[in-house]
């Protein structure tokens, strides 16, 4: 099978090659149109330009970098790997690689990774996850003027391109489903402090409770990492309260957790639903076949990938960027264990 050409790719998009080859390379000034054309020919033709050739000549890595680090129990992040693998497309259809880096547990080795990857021009730019409030990384790439985008926030107060779902709604919707149901008792199982992204969770949960007059029970607040075993825990914590104190609906910030307290729930004679109710946050693909099926908040996950891909391709391109945070809104998937 012979090669497909920068003429193959031209010919099926119905524009000159030479255009093709601005296009392709970023040079090129054309309507979205025309360039949506050309990648998609690009994309049916399956081509494949030579990269050496082309990072010579643009003086470009045409890489992304992503730092990740496993989880402290090492099971398996879902929501993350959906992000990824979502950015990798788009980045992919731009010309563009993503290098995954494996970093280490400290904020000064984080940090060192990308200076160094930067500094080689290793690669273009940055895109980040995990982020807690003030992270170091985020700080270090503003000072440095590095391009980069974020799935998550950090500080109300930098200036920087991030794309996030917006858990403290999410979370209070949750309460009001629950209240809904007929609960005043509402516990909350989340992470340890410092989470950025529990901290707006935790949020909703309070506004939920503060909006319908209930006074909230700082026992009702349970904290642990992100794993099963905290959701059994946790629960089991919750339900040894005394009777007039003990949570009659457990909210989870997570649906890992929510295994764990589900499992706790039975273990102590309840049945999720109609005796305690119990939420989770992320529908992971899974929670639809737990027992019983799992009352969860669904991220629009691709949707956050395509939009932080856009926000680092504008920059890297240095495209005027017309909104650089984005919030985007969660929705309420409603199964049997939260239905009485």
């Amino acid at each position: 099978m012979s090669k497909v050409t920068l003429k193959d790719v031209a010919a099926a998009s119905g524009v000159s090659y030479q255009t093709v080859s601005k296009v392709l390379n970023k040079q090129a000034t054309v309507s979205p149109e025309t360039e949506e054309r050309i990648w998609e020919a690009a994309r049916q033709l399956h081509y494949r330009p030579n990269v050496s050739a082309r990072n010579l000549r643009t003086q470009s890595s045409n890489l992304i970098g992503y730092a990740w680090q496993r989880a402290a129990d090492e099971s398996p992040r879902p929501i993350l790997d959906q992000f990824l693998y979502n950015a990798v497309l788009r980045f992919e259809q731009a010309g563009y690689h993503v290098l995954t880096l494996l970093t280490g547990a400290t904020e000064e080795m984080d940090v060192t990774i990308y200076r160094e990857l930067y500094g080689r021009r290793q690669v273009e730019g940055f895109i980040l996850a995990d982020t807690n409030h003030d992270d170091p990384r985020i700080a270090y790439l503003i000072e440095q003027n590095i391009p980069f985008a974020s799935f998550g926030r950090a500080n109300d107060a930098w200036d920087f391109c991030w794309v996030d779902v917006d858990g403290r709604h999410g979370m209070r919707i949750v309460v009001e489903h629950l209240l809904a149901q007929g609960h005043r008792r509402i516990g909350l199982i989340t992470w340890p402090e410092g989470s950025e992204a529990g901290a707006h969770r935790e949020a909703g949960y309070e506004d939920g409770l503060a909006a319908a007059g209930i006074a909230l029970n700082p026992q009702w607040i349970v904290r642990g990492e992100n794993t099963v075993q905290t959701g059994a825990e946790g629960t089991t914590r919750l339900l040894d309260l005394p009777a007039g104190e003990r949570p009659t609906a457990v909210m989870c910030i997570s649906d890992f957790i929510a295994i764990g307290a589900l499992n706790a729930a039975r273990a102590a004679g309840l049945q999720p639903g109609p005796d305690i109710a119990i939420t989770g946050y992320d529908d992971l693909p899974m929670s639809q076949f737990f027992h019983p099926p799992l009352t969860t908040v669904h991220q629009p996950i691709a949707e956050v990938s395509l939009q932080l891909a856009e926000l680092l391709l504008q920059q890297i391109n240095n495209k005027p960027i017309a909104k650089k945070g984005i919030l985007l809104n969660p929705r309420l998937v409603v199964r049997e264990s939260s239905m009485r």
